[in-house]
């Protein structure tokens, strides 16, 4: 006898360690097409949206408010990045290097977003970093196409840049990269010590905001790792995202994925630094770490010494490759979904046809999502039974769950009845930065708040301070 697949919601809510019961509370609206990797975002959405709910609930001494998934919402959010305007201008998502590149025996994919990064690749061919795109993308062209992959992966990446061979999931799966993720939870969840509970003063009024005087060190860049803890913010928690000084980040970015939050540059590697985050520490409910293993353990920012130097912790980690013999490396959503055969699986027929790509950055917006749904989860569990919690995702293990694990895909408008005009989750809000349209939240549950209690601002202008004593 064959048993029906769960579904993506049920999956999810399992890895996250809930109660099945409370599934019962979740409610959708809207077509199943929208993107095709629908079942992906809806399910993150709803498990994020009922882990708040049942954290209100704990608070609250109310029962668990109604989850409310609308699909329009979730399409939007899922590409958010695409629907900002700054004062009307669209920011540039990728850089003229970050892109694919034939190859003597295939393709690769590039990303060199950031100038560290674009200058590493250059150097790999002897360019200097001021070499003009023109230039720059005609040599890595001539070059790329006399070489086989492999080698230009194992180059550009001794040298700190970032390329990654496209591979079929067949080919991954054989990999030992690969197969080293795919034993992996979805959402590994670990309880490091036995701190005593820690209960915050229960919520009152509306909008609910379950993470209400929770405070959040945000330390995360890019999309995934900040979808979280913008997600928190929403919620109520006092969100401090800290940089480093000497790391360039996308202002533009920030413009998406900063709102509700303030910012600060802490070089932690300084005395100075290093004691200003000790401070915060001793104050911070959360701590979200977004950066690849070893880039803040270098600090003696492990798990361990963090929960140990604020019992009852709770600690959001997300890296790129999970597991095994790539664990440590640096990676975005397009790098993971060229190597784990996602882009593969989206190639337009044909041989000369490049690899394609997902219409949605939906490993980077699905992981933050179950992020912080997993910090949600360890809240509540927290708050009934104590104990320093971590959590741990990656993006490679979620493009595991699509490919592998969720129903199968329904391409886009199936079902969708018509065009989607995304306008009505799109909203308009003055900001430091200039004037900004973006979308709304897709969380919601009875009583939830229908937008961030403020806009982003410029990075590292906050005060490194926690907003209320």
């Amino acid at each position: 006898m064959t048993h029906a697949r769960k579904s993506g919601t049920e999956q999810a809510w399992a890895a996250l360690g809930g109660d099945p019961a409370l599934l019962a509370h979740i409610g959708t609206s809207g077509p199943d097409g929208l993107l095709p990797v629908m079942d992906l975002a809806r399910s993150a959405v709803a498990v994020c949206s009922l882990a708040a709910a049942e954290l209100a609930a704990r608070r609250t001494a109310r029962p668990v408010p109604q989850v409310l998934v609308d699909a329009g919402a979730v399409a939007t959010a899922f590409t958010s990045e695409r629907h900002l305007r700054i004062d009307g201008r669209a920011p540039t998502s990728f850089a003229p290097l970050s892109r694919f590149w034939r190859t003597a025996d295939g393709w690769v994919r590039t990303h060199a977003n950031y100038p560290h990064h674009r200058a590493r690749l250059l150097a790999t061919l002897g360019l200097p970093t001021d070499t003009s795109d023109d230039i720059a993308v005609d040599t890595v062209a001539a070059s790329f196409a006399g070489r086989r992959g492999p080698e230009i992966e194992r180059t550009v990446y001794a040298a700190g840049g970032l390329a990654v061979v496209a591979r079929t999931p067949g080919e991954w799966a054989a990999d030992p990269r690969g197969a080293a993720v795919a034993g992996t939870p979805l959402v590994a969840r670990d309880r490091i010590d036995s701190a005593p509970v820690r209960r915050t003063a229960a919520l009152a009024g509306e909008p609910l905001l379950p993470a209400a005087g929770l405070r959040v060190l945000d330390l995360a860049r890019v999309i995934a790792g900040p979808v979280a803890t913008r997600t928190l913010a929403l919620l109520g928690a006092d969100v401090l995202r800290i940089d480093a000084p000497q790391l360039p980040e996308s202002q533009d970015a920030h413009s998406d994925t900063g709102f509700g939050k303030r910012s600060v540059e802490l070089d932690l590697g300084s005395r100075s630094g290093a004691a200003a985050f000790d401070e915060l520490l001793a104050g911070a409910d959360v701590v979200v770490v977004g950066y690849r293993p070893g880039a803040v353990e270098r600090f003696g920012l492990t798990p361990e010494s963090l929960a140990a130097r604020r019992p009852g912790l709770v600690i959001g980690r997300l890296s790129a490759w999970g597991h095994g013999p790539w664990a440590q490396r640096r990676g975005f959503d397009s790098l993971v979904q060229v190597a784990t055969g996602i882009a593969s699986v989206e190639a337009a027929a044909g041989p000369e046809n490049p690899p394609g790509a997902l219409p949605a950055q939906a490993l980077d917006h699905g992981t933050g999502y179950l992020l912080a749904a997993a910090v949600l989860r360890a809240l509540t569990e927290q708050h009934d039974d104590g104990g320093s919690r971590l959590v741990t995702l990656s993006l490679a293990r979620t493009a595991a769950w699509l490919l592998d694990e969720l129903p199968a895909r329904q391409e886009p408008g199936a079902g969708a009845g018509g065009s989607y005009d995304p306008e009505k989750w799109l909203t308009e809000t003055d900001s430091p930065l200039g004037r900004l349209r973006h979308a709304l939240p897709p969380v919601a549950f009875d009583g939830s708040p229908a937008d961030w209690s403020r806009p982003p601002g410029p990075l590292g202008a906050d005060a490194t301070a926690w907003l209320t004593a």
